[in-house]
């Protein structure tokens, strides 16, 4: 969740550690804090937003070549100045930042109060730090040494860079369940939770694996298990354009990854669809295709976006392939005790390729014999490494928190997968198979002309910025969808918002229904189209307020809706890519409208790395 940023080398620290700072703050902005050593290390933290950070520094100068930067999303006690990263150790030995939990912190706290440690704040992370220097001073041992000690003592989970004050050219990095990255300069390395922050200085990265720590000086590197089993870095070239982390002229990161989603579809496609004759090439699944596609159960797991894609998902397959699909919360899949068989697939499906709790389920799924795939956007992330094979999204990165370009990317490829094995499973007949290949290659020019309607949702949002509360409506592929735009809405406006398949619409939700509900209906021509007009005749029987996403043409829903947004014709397995965008439009606008920070809604945040 926290954002971390590191830095030893020959160039100026505080401006590489500030704007890192900046580039990771969507994985957490509720304080900051850095840390520069130039002699005697200089420590500021604040409470906020790495800008509050920025103008509680000032006009000071800060120089040094080593640093560290520190954005935080609480965990362990509130947001406050005291809280807030860097922590300090109680004889001030160590300095440290840190991402993720330590679970049994409770236990270190109290034994070392029992020898002399006194605490300033709330959080685990300074009873590590403590435990760091406790180990350090008794055992009169290395800070290396006391680092790899104490990291064996701790349960859950971390991503942390240490400063020594007596060894203040190094910088000491570790992890176990929580991401760090290590960009390799000449002369110099970089830290960071992701590598948004590293890649205007350079290409090389090392993804550190759990129970790795690295010991940085200007020019070497050492590398080892906290075990003290010697390493070979394993440096690997990102391919991430600086451009593609900038708002590129957009007020908002959310609104340029709506827009870049023609392109980000694209991208997902292209090179595994070839045109002439229409076919589907997923190479990362190559060697697995055989136990895919005799799978006698898929299990498809994600947490919040993801899920609904997961849901998307679960239509799909069994729809084209005819194989049954269970869809699962990663986070309850891993602790209600699951029937996994050898014989089955488990898919998770993560932006990141570092959720927590999908991680978990991953291993829980390889424990038990399973075939463990991946469908991540994160090169180099920890879903990818977990699997025995996958599929990567390539959305490009995603900073707005509120995801929506990593949504349909994934739906992207399960639909490839649901495609390709319905043809293996000879549920699809050849023309059949190359007709929704065809359907595929044509919705990012669909998506262009839907997002044409922007100014119309922009109506649609002034009328209900002020609505207290929003039902959205859809049936067999748009159920998921409507659980996605109600979603956005929560996530950016703070507007309470419900999806519900239109069907079960009577047994509940239909009591709220009045004049004051907006009630948001995707209203689409399919196989069920005559049972959603009769849920639309419903709702307006009840005074309720209708936003309709009809297919364009249609003229029996518009006659009844309030408002209608149109979008181009298309068939079922597609249709959640395009009624998805005329949702993240109206959540985008109305958030707007409302003054909420769009790209860092309250309480927040992008990549969910603890439990």
């Amino acid at each position: 969740m926290c954002g971390i940023v590191g830095y030893i080398g020959y160039r100026q620290a505080f401006p590489i550690v500030i704007n890192g700072l900046k580039r990771l703050e969507y994985r957490g902005y509720d304080s900051a804090g850095i840390c520069i050593v130039n002699g005697d290390p200089f420590l500021a933290k604040q409470k906020g937003k790495v800008s509050d950070l920025e103008a509680f520094i000032g006009d000071r100068p800060l120089p040094g070549t080593i640093g560290i930067g520190h954005t935080r999303w609480a965990t362990h006690g509130e947001p406050n100045d005291i809280n807030a990263h860097p922590h300090e150790s109680m004889n001030g030995k160590f300095i440290l930042i840190h991402n993720g939990i330590i679970e049994n912190y409770s236990l270190l706290r109290s034994k070392l109060e029992k020898r002399g440690y006194i605490f300033k704040s709330e959080t685990d992370t300074e009873v590590l730090v403590n435990l760091i220097e406790y180990i350090y001073l008794k055992g009169n041992v290395t800070p290396e040494i006391a680092v790899r000690l104490a990291l064996t003592k701790v349960v859950g989970a971390y991503g942390i860079v240490v400063i020594n004050r007596d060894e203040p050219d190094k910088l000491i990095a570790a992890r176990k369940g929580s991401p760090l990255v290590i960009g390799v300069g000449e002369g110099e390395y970089f830290i960071a939770s992701d590598a948004t922050p590293i890649v205007e200085f350079t290409k090389s990265v090392i993804f550190l694996n759990d129970n790795d720590v690295a010991v940085l000086q200007r020019n070497q590197m050492v590398l080892k298990t906290i075990y003290n089993q010697a390493l070979e870095p394993n440096i690997q070239q990102i391919d991430i354009d600086i451009e593609a982390i900038e708002k590129g002229g957009y007020e908002h990161f959310m609104l340029k990854e709506i827009f870049e989603q023609p392109r980000s579809i694209h991208d997902t496609y292209r090179g595994r669809i070839s045109s002439d004759p229409f076919e589907i090439h997923l190479g990362g699944l190559y060697s697995v295709l055989p136990n895919l596609t005799e799978a006698k159960r898929i299990i498809l797991i994600g947490c919040g976006t993801s899920w609904h894609a997961a849901l998307v998902g679960e239509y799909l397959i069994e729809d084209l392939a005819r194989i049954p699909v269970e869809v699962e919360y990663a986070s309850e899949f891993r602790y209600r005790n699951p029937i996994i068989n050898k014989d089955d697939v488990v898919i998770a499906i993560s932006q990141s390729g570092e959720t927590a709790d999908t991680l978990a389920a991953i291993r829980l799924a390889k424990e038990a014999g399973a075939l463990a795939l991946g469908i991540c956007n994160v090169v180099g992330s920890s879903i990818p490494r977990e699997t025995h094979a996958g599929v990567y999204t390539h959305a490009g990165p995603e900073i707005g928190v509120a995801s929506t370009k990593a949504f349909t990317a994934q739906v992207t490829v399960l639909i490839m997968m649901a495609i390709l094995l319905g043809r293996r499973r000879g549920t699809l007949t050849e023309e059949r198979y190359r007709e929704l290949i065809r359907e595929v290659t044509l919705v990012p020019d669909k998506i262009e002309k839907i997002l044409q309607s922007e100014e119309l949702v922009k109506v649609i949002s002034e009328r209900f910025k002020d609505s207290r509360n929003f039902l959205y409506l859809g049936r067999g592929y748009y159920f998921p969808v409507a659980l996605e735009g109600a979603l956005k809405l929560k996530e950016i406006s703070y507007i309470h918002a419900e999806g519900y398949p239109a069907a079960e619409m009577k047994h509940g939700p239909i009591a709220l229904i009045d004049d004051t509900m907006p009630v948001v209906v995707i209203a689409i021509k399919d196989s069920s189209y005559e049972k959603i007009v009769s849920n639309v005749q419903e709702v307006k029987a009840r005074k309720g307020v209708v936003i309709a996403v009809v297919t364009e043409g249609d003229t029996t829903i518009k006659e009844m809706a309030d408002y209608t947004i149109e979008i181009p014709e298309a068939g079922e397995i597609v249709g959640a890519l395009l009624t998805v965008i005329p949702l993240q439009l109206l959540a985008y606008h109305i958030a707007v409208m409302r003054g909420c920070n769009v790209d860092q809604p309250r309480n927040l945040a992008k990549s969910v790395t603890v439990e």
